[in-house]
């Protein structure tokens, strides 16, 4: 029998990442080489995406640090 978790894993493509973020590709990527945003996973070939969990960890970092630390 196959069970699924709570919490899937999802996988989002650069276009919904910068749409998230709203950050260009050459933003994502410079902050990716100062260690300041999630690394990609490397899907195969030249593909690669960012799991949805980090992606919004990142943003709700970038928002307790806008808000001094409160929620």
């Amino acid at each position: 029998m196959t069970t699924f978790s709570e919490n899937p894993i999802s996988f989002l493509r650069l276009p919904h990442v910068k749409q998230r973020i709203g950050l260009s590709r050459s933003s994502v990527y410079a902050k990716i080489q100062r260690g300041e945003f999630p690394a990609p996973i490397n899907l195969g070939g030249r593909a690669v995406a960012w799991l949805e969990s980090e992606i919004d960890g990142w943003i709700r970092d970038r928002v307790k640090a806008s808000r001094g630390g409160a929620q």
